[in-house]
This record gives structure tokens, C-alpha cells and sequence, in this order.
């Protein structure tokens, strides 16, 4: 990614993908392996379609707090998508220039959960009388880069955590992680001859031992079929809890994405294709499915 230090939404984006990039060992796995093949020549060769979040529905946080930033460095809130079976509500964002991945911001439904789930969320954030975005100064890149990797609540007990978890997995996940970056994406499309769909990256990264979600197949396509994608499956890690005690949990991953072009550009030469001209936006079911990635049963699946 080009990185302008005196732009705010720079700064954010490249000290969000920094701290992810270290903690999930398949970036620079699947990073390397493309460069050994010579697929690129260099890590800002590969277009970030998007990247996503997850939020906490309760009052001060959630969508309505965390977008304020992005919006204020020229993203656009679009369409809406609910996720009836994990309680989910989300929308995409899409970004002030094409150079910028489009973002992906979920929320829990918290009041949907259970009163024992409820009261374990409340406990932990009822401490915030405020929108902390609002306290922010957002022109301050580094200020914002901070506050996205700095808890807003204490660490949960692991007695906490593994209750959350049989309710709903990612409630448990956010409870731990907060806003860490959930993932970023490759774009696919943009990458080289032989390399350029989904079965044959799918196939590439089988062969450099990268585990695929298989939930809904391995490859997840929209109603239009336009929009396929898959995802690695987060890598467990040693995490410490507030009781001292130690348990194995999800992290983040990888998502890939292939954008079709549109039926009405259908005709435009290869090398005149704009990213305008292919399939925009996201898909309900494919996304339903990119959250289990994080799953326990994708994670110890065979």
C-alpha cells in the first residue's frame, strides 16, 4: 500500500495491518510463498480488497461508535446485512480512493443473547459512560492507531471467556481481542495468470500447507455468482486471562476474494477492466460463512 505519513487514514491502515501482520503467521507465510514464486515482486503488490471488525452492541460502542472514524476519512457507509442465526448485525464501507481496501464492520446484537451472556458483557463495559471516539482526536493518525489497539475493558476471566464461547463464539472472541484487526483480504482478480481464481489459489495454498474454512465449501459464492471467496482458518494461541489461568484461542486470518466483472462491462479488454467494473459489495451468505473462520469446529476440523 502507498503510505503518505502526513495522512491519518495511512497511519491507522498501515499500523492496524503492522500489529496483524505479526500476530497471524499466514500473511508473511502466503506473502512469502507468492514471492518465492514470483506471483509479486513485493507485499504493496497485493490489493487489499477489505478489511473487518467486530463490535460490541451496547450503549457507547458497537457500529455507531466505531464507524465515526472512518467515515471521517472519507469512507461511505452502504448496505446493511443480518445475520438472524449468530445474532449479527454489519454494514461495508467503501473507501474515498480505489487504492484503499473497503471495510466491513459487524456488530453483536447483545440484547439477544441470554441473560447469563448479557450480564457477562455488561460487567465488563459498563464502565464506558461515554463514546470513546468522541474523545478522539481523529486527525491524529497515531492517536487513532493507539486507541484501536488499546483496551477498552478489563481482561475477561477465563471462566468468563469459555462461557461467552458455548453461547456464542464470537462474542467470546471480541470480549478478548476487541477491535483487533479481524482480517484483511487479497483480491485475487489482481493477481497473475495461474493465480487469478479461486481454485487455482486455493490449490497454491493447499501445496504451501495453509488450512482453508470449509464451512459452505471451500470456495463461498453469492446468489449472482459473481463474489466468491475463502479464508484461512485462524491459528490457536496462548492467551493469558485476568485469573492467571492460560487457554488456547482463535485469532485472526486471511480472506481472498474474487470479484467478476459485471455482465454490462462484460466486453471491456482485459487490461482496460477498472475496479468499478466488477461486482461490488458483499454477500450475506458467503459473509455468514467467513465468520467461522474463527469457529472452533473449522479450527480442530479435520
Amino acid at each position: 500500500m502507498h503510505f503518505d505519513e502526513n495522512n491519518p487514514l495511512d497511519i491507522v491502515l498501515n499500523d492496524l495491518f503492522e500489529h496483524y501482520r505479526q500476530n497471524v503467521a499466514d500473511v508473511d507465510k502466503i506473502t512469502k510463498a507468492l514471492l518465492d514464486k514470483g506471483v509479486i515482486a513485493s507485499q504493496d503488490d497485493i490489493v487489499n480488497d477489505h478489511i473487518a471488525f467486530r463490535t460490541l452492541g451496547v450503549p457507547h460502542l458497537g457500529i455507531q461508535s466505531f464507524e465515526k472514524i472512518f467515515l471521517k476519512y472519507g469512507y461511505t457507509k452502504r448496505d446493511y446485512y443480518y445475520f438472524e442465526g449468530k445474532k449479527l448485525d454489519a454494514y461495508w464501507y467503501s473507501p474515498p480512493a480505489t487504492h484503499y481496501p473497503r471495510i466491513f464492520v459487524s456488530e453483536l446484537r447483545v440484547a439477544d443473547l441470554s441473560e447469563t451472556a448479557q450480564a457477562i458483557i455488561y460487567r465488563y463495559t459498563k464502565g464506558i459512560k461515554s463514546d470513546p471516539i468522541d474523545g478522539l482526536d481523529l486527525k491524529n493518525g497515531n492517536a487513532v492507531a493507539e486507541f484501536l489497539q488499546t483496551p477498552l475493558w478489563d481482561l475477561p476471566t477465563s471462566e468468563d471467556y469459555q462461557a461467552l464461547l458455548a453461547e456464542s463464539e464470537y462474542a467470546a472472541w471480541v470480549i478478548y481481542n476487541r477491535y483487533y484487526l479481524n482480517h484483511y483480504t487479497i483480491s485475487i482478480h489482481e493477481l497473475k495468470d495461474g493465480y487469478n481464481t479461486l481454485e487455482e489459489f486455493n490449490s497454491f495454498l493447499t501445496s504451501v500447507g495453509v488450512k482453508l474454512n470449509t464451512s459452505g465449501g471451500v470456495i463461498k459464492t453469492s446468489d449472482d455468482g459473481l463474489l466468491r471467496q475463502s479464508s484461512t482458518v485462524s491459528a490457536l494461541y496462548e492467551a493469558e486471562f485476568a485469573d492467571g489461568k492460560s487457554l488456547e484461542i482463535a485469532g485472526s486470518y486471511v480472506e481472498f476474494a474474487e470479484r467478476s466483472v459485471l455482465p454490462a462491462h462484460k466486453d471491456i479488454p482485459k487490461d482496460q477492466i477498472q475496479p468499478h467494473h466488477r461486482r461490488d459489495g458483499f454477500e450475506t451468505n458467503n459473509a455468514d460463512k467467513i465468520f467461522e473462520s474463527t469457529y472452533t469446529t473449522q479450527i480442530k476440523g479435520s
